[in-house]
């Protein structure tokens, strides 16, 4: 961790989240929110909804990111870190556009996202940066003083995000029967993405089968997976498996889904399982439906032993990474050299997304790259 307290230049660090409904009542219009220009009927709406429908209308996701903001907040003041953090969502209150609104008014011009995406994809970064475009615009058109914005590199691979989920792990691993735990399989779950968004992930010159979002999964997996052997000496057969898949179905997506990868787990005779969800931050819905509804519904029906791993929420330990990312960040904007703080074999990710990262299907403006109108 940073040695030096200074976040100068940056004056203020956004958190940026994807949002969720709160009440049944919410739950269309989020999905409106989520689908907007897709042209999807309300009746399909409805339908889709029901996974929310099943907990009530809502989503974890809020209650989790405030979680997140008290853990950020605790660190910084106990550190000594003075740095005011705010909350904006893309598709649910508190909206982006009015957070940006609320930070110009409190006079903050030098802006640090935090997007609640570890990875590289269209949906986990690019998407967010398209947002934040849009939203500098409304406040453009308001005639309001725009600030400037970065976001802090993927951290995926920072220790801070990989050990809680280690910890995960091995607790998970703890819970199994003691007959069936050392031969168990670890499952590493993420969101299934189109073929294609995968493939043109990252960089451009990184483009090709998987591009960086599965190659950054791997890495995590990998990463994790050891970490257990060399804390338990016990080497846990592991692959990275996929969820949450949507969408038409004659499109490609990663496979396998979690479930079929279950089926097949039992087939071939293992034991027991244990799947740690690394691709998402916080337990919010397609955790809570993907895996611990459908896929335990799925592990039962085969009387496979099965275990989910914690996600990282609001470890004091990821609190602790993003106070490190901050700082090495705002060090890079003085022109300090800096030494970031990443495990593996892919080193720590690029600051400034490059032209041709993670694009999108309908070139739209992105702020936050190197792209971006508002530099």
């Amino acid at each position: 961790m940073r040695d030096v307290l200074d976040a100068t230049p940056y004056d203020a660090l956004l958190l940026l989240s994807f949002g969720g409904p709160e009440g049944p009542d919410d739950v269309v219009p989020f999905l409106e929110n989520v689908t907007r220009g897709r042209g999807i009927p309300k009746e399909r709406l409805k339908e889709v909804g029901q996974h929310y429908f099943l907990f009530g209308g809502v989503s974890p996701i809020n209650d989790q990111n405030r979680a997140l903001l008290d853990a950020l907040r605790k660190d910084f003041a106990d550190h000594g870190l003075d740095l005011p953090i705010y909350w904006g969502n893309r598709n649910w209150a508190p909206y982006l556009t009015d957070t940006l609104r609320e930070i110009v008014a409190d006079g903050h011009r030098r802006v640090l996202v935090l997007a609640t995406s570890a990875y590289a994809s269209y949906s986990g970064c690019r998407q967010y940066r398209e947002n934040l475009a849009e939203s500098l615009a409304a406040l453009e058109a308001e005639g309001l003083e725009l600030p400037r914005i970065d976001k802090l590199r993927h951290y995926f691979n920072h220790p801070g995000f990989l050990e809680p989920m280690i910890d995960g792990v091995l607790e998970s691993l703890a819970e199994l029967p003691q007959d069936v735990r050392d031969g168990a399989h670890l499952a590493f779950s993420t969101h299934s993405i189109p073929n294609a968004s995968a493939d043109t992930s990252g960089p451009a010159e990184g483009h090709g089968e998987g591009g960086a979002y599965v190659a950054q999964h791997l890495e995590v997996s990998r990463l994790v997976a050891d970490a257990v052997r060399e804390r338990t000496g016990v080497d846990h057969p592991w692959q990275l498996v996929y969820q949450s898949r949507s969408g038409a179905p004659h499109i490609p997506w990663l496979e396998p889904d979690i479930c079929d990868h279950l089926q097949e787990r039992h087939a071939s005779g293992a034991p027991a399982v244990v799947i740690a969800p690394i691709g998402f931050v916080s337990d919010h819905m397609e955790v809570l439906y993907d895996l611990d509804t459908e896929a335990k519904d799925k592990a039962q029906e085969l009387s496979l032993p099965m275990r989910r791993s914690a996600t990282v929420g609001a470890d004091p330990r990821f609190a602790a990474a993003i106070r490190d990312l901050v700082l090495e960040r705002a060090a890079i904007e003085r022109g300090q050299e800096v030494t970031p703080c990443a495990l593996g074999a892919l080193g720590a990710d690029h600051n400034l997304c490059p032209v041709g990262c993670c694009p999108a299907r309908a070139a739209k403006p992105a702020a936050a790259g190197a792209d971006s109108p508002y530099a």
